[in-house]
């Protein structure tokens, strides 16, 4: 049985939630492109994996309040729990809006600000 897109979305997060980066990335395509509006754009695995790499040092704490799919579209909102440099953990405030391609998270629009 195949995953529709929001199960997808739900198992790339409880991955990155687990700490399991490369079972994230196997669900991208290898061309995954992700917006951080405002901030920096990542394009491809290796530029998303080297941001996982310094962003998620610890596993971030993900609450998702809802998620919205559409064709080929899931929205996600909710708060993400991140450290900082100081070791601090910040609280944001997040709307996703993924695009998928053939099964796979293939682009990101993320508009995160401080709770």
């Amino acid at each position: 049985m195949s995953l529709n897109n929001k199960q997808i979305l739900e198992k790339a997060n409880a991955a990155i939630s687990a700490g399991d980066h490369e079972g994230f990335l196997a669900l991208c395509t290898d061309d995954t492109e992700w917006t951080f509006v405002g901030d920096q754009t990542l394009i491809g695995k290796e530029s998303v994996r080297a941001y996982m790499k310094i962003a998620y040092l610890e596993p971030p704490i993900f609450v998702v309040e809802k998620l919205i799919a559409e064709d080929e579209f899931v929205t996600a909102i909710g708060t993400i729990n991140l450290k900082n440099n100081d070791g601090q953990t910040v609280e944001y405030a997040y709307c996703d809006v993924w695009q998928f391609s053939n099964g796979k998270l293939f682009k990101l629009t993320a508009f995160v600000i401080s709770a």
